[in-house]
């Protein structure tokens, strides 16, 4: 990636970055965040001069709050799936995260849910705190496989986010993004030219699992994602 770019996206990051955090003051649901992290999503992705497409399974209702659970290959996963979003949403972030300058500020006052899975106490309490901001009605996205896929295939998930579905007691909406590995790969960054595809599957209800099943949920949630990558479609 070019300096200049890395310098524009740090400009955006903390402009917009302070931009939320007075907009959280000002509204402490952290609604703010929604529009100002898609213009900085638009402003990233148009920088390093890349695309984003993005499809949805009929029966995906955006109105309904749901967990969406999806693969994880670049860092720019994150500016393509806040623009197809088709609702509001918080993340579910490394607490690491939440001490960046501005940027930390910005995403804690917004009510992302900070996870440190070393600390189990601590990670259960978070998920508590997000199964009852999900039952408010807003929306989480969760990187399943916890960390970006090194080499594009899709790794072994994590169990918090399944957790967190059948705590709130909310469907999980299997999104394949495609492209990631091939524009900006995990350890580099050599930037090419391509288009993120996110696709949103049919939501998987949760109400006839429980957590001694999860394992059944999160193979079925998982192939749904992997059948969604191998066909460039979004996962039903």
């Amino acid at each position: 990636m070019k300096p200049l770019r890395l310098v524009l996206i740090m400009i955006y990051t903390a402009v917009l970055g302070t931009a939320c955090i007075v907009g959280c003051i000002f509204a402490p649901s952290g609604d703010a965040l929604v529009p100002i992290s898609r213009i900085w999503s638009w402003l990233v992705l148009r920088t390093c001069r890349v695309r984003w497409t993005s499809t949805r399974d009929p029966a995906l209702d955006s109105s309904r709050p749901c967990i969406y659970v999806a693969n994880h290959q670049s860092l720019l996963d994150i500016p393509a799936i806040i623009l197809a979003m088709p609702c509001g949403f918080r993340f579910v972030a490394k607490r690491t995260l939440f001490h960046i300058p501005i940027f930390g500020w910005a995403i804690r006052l917004a009510g992302f849910i900070p996870i440190d899975r070393s600390d189990r106490e601590g990670a259960i309490r978070s998920l508590a705190s997000a199964a009852e901001r999900v039952r408010r009605g807003t929306s989480i996205i969760i990187f399943a496989e916890g960390t970006r896929s090194a080499d594009g295939r899709l790794q072994p998930f994590k169990k918090g986010g399944f957790l967190l579905a059948l705590q709130a007691g909310v469907p999980i909406v299997p999104v394949s993004i495609q492209g990631g590995h091939d524009i900006l790969a995990k350890g580099s960054l050599t930037l090419r030219p391509g288009t993120f595809r996110v696709g949103f599957g049919a939501p998987v209800p949760t109400s006839s699992y429980t957590f001694e099943t999860r394992d059944a949920l999160i193979a079925m949630v998982r192939e749904r994602i992997a059948l969604g990558l191998e066909a460039g479609l979004p996962p039903s």
